[in-house]
């Protein structure tokens, strides 16, 4: 028997054609930034720099000083000249003839904010947006080390650890998180013309496995008479707790405990009770209310430094000790989140910290034992509701999978050579 092989050449042989170049004219449509198209203008680029203010760039771009002056009088709420700040850039565009007057200022308030001054004719300031497209993106991931070192890994941007420190702040201890715990997140991220990154936008599901217990987040707007977006878990259950478990979001170290027994060799090891409970942050760190309530102190007093007190309801009250400043006066109401002050070093004090101090039915009493209250679920007419609206997100959820994102070593490579 001959069996023939038969080699088959993707190479095939062709007579050449000769072809006839069409050309198609395409007239170039103008490209245009912050709706203006900047070939019509010299353009001058740069940032607010110290000691720049509007007026002094605008007198130097040839600009008269009624229209700097109309400006500032009138447009005081769209555009307030008195607040630009240093490095936010900015564009100028100059007319392209000979005197290079500047027409128009374009001031950056954020990546995707500007705000026009068009000094053509009668001076206006008009505020605007950039062309945002959202892209929705799907993250999953194991702790190996700490949750914001798992999502940089995943090059996941920072603020999605904040979001999720937040969502679980009353649930899930960010700072005792355990090797092997999991987690999966499904967020928007906004880009500028398609290509620049913006920052991400509000994260619409969420999911953490902590010590073998599954607890999924999902936002939804249960009080709507004030319009109040919540996250819920699978069972319709609110994650937020009446009380935030630190008046410190982020960043902190619990550095001393609730003690009535402690000991201080200083003091010669005579028993002084410690009935607050530290938080060691750096100076300037933000301090919040860790509820809602309303401020019944806010003064300086003693060993007790800089320091505000909130009154939540008749059982309940919180102070904030040895701030480097208050933001809030006495009878001001807040709101949990709020931020109240900075953590400084005022009063008696080794470091920088904030000694968080909770009263319940006037005793003081250790707020890390304490079983608060949580907040409402939601309601049974809205339950059925919510089970429906959220079964796609979960499902999402469920098809993302883990993935272990720490770096690994690259693998030797030999490379060998013939000769």
């Amino acid at each position: 028997m001959v069996v023939l092989t038969v080699l088959a050449s993707c190479k095939q042989t062709k007579e050449p054609v000769e072809e006839v170049a069409k050309v198609e004219v395409i007239e170039k449509l103008p490209e245009l930034h912050y709706g203006f198209n900047l070939d019509e203008f010299n353009v001058v680029r740069d940032t607010v720099r110290n000691g720049d203010s509007f007026g002094e760039l605008m007198l130097k771009n040839k600009v008269d000083y009624p229209k700097i002056a109309a400006i500032s009088e009138n447009y005081r709420d769209t555009f307030d000249v008195r607040k630009i700040m240093v490095g936010k850039p900015y564009l100028i565009l100059k007319s392209k003839d000979t005197s290079e007057v500047a027409e128009v200022f374009i001031y950056q308030n954020d990546r995707i904010n500007y705000t026009v001054v068009d000094l053509r004719d009668s001076a206006v300031a008009y505020k605007n947006k950039r062309k945002v497209t959202l892209r929705e993106r799907e993250v999953g991931g194991v702790i190996n080390s700490s949750l914001s070192e798992a999502m940089d890994n995943l090059g996941v941007d920072y603020s999605v650890t904040i979001g999720l420190s937040e969502i679980y702040a009353w649930t899930i201890d960010f700072f005792r998180l355990e090797k092997g715990d999991k987690f999966k997140v499904v967020f928007d991220e906004r880009y500028i013309n398609d290509t620049i990154y913006a920052g991400r936008g509000p994260i619409k599901a969420a999911l953490f496995e902590h010590k073998g217990r599954t607890v999924y987040a999902f936002p939804y707007v249960a009080d709507s008479v004030n319009n109040i977006l919540d996250y819920f878990d699978q069972d319709a259950n609110n994650l937020r707790s009446t009380f935030l478990r630190a008046p410190i979001k982020f960043g902190y170290r619990l550095s001393s405990r609730y003690n009535l027994k402690r000991r201080i060799a200083y003091y010669g090891y005579k028993v002084r009770p410690h009935k607050g409970t530290d938080y060691a942050a750096p100076v300037g760190t933000p301090i919040v209310a860790t509820a809602d309530g309303t401020v019944t102190e806010s003064t300086r007093r003693g060993g007790n430094g800089k320091y505000v007190k909130i009154k939540h309801n008749s059982i309940y009250s919180t102070q904030y000790l040895h701030m480097k400043a208050q933001n809030v006066k006495r009878g001001e109401f807040v709101r949990q989140g709020d931020v109240i002050g900075w953590v400084g070093m005022t009063g008696n004090t080794g470091g920088p910290h904030v000694c968080y101090r909770f009263w319940k039915n006037g005793r003081q009493v250790d707020p890390l034992k304490e079983k608060l209250p949580e907040a409402d679920p939601i309601a049974d007419s809205l339950r059925t509701d919510y089970m429906a609206h959220i079964a796609p997100l979960k499902e999402q959820l469920d098809c993302i999978e883990f993935v272990d994102p720490t770096p690994t070593e690259p693998e030797e490579t030999l490379i060998s050579y013939t000769q």
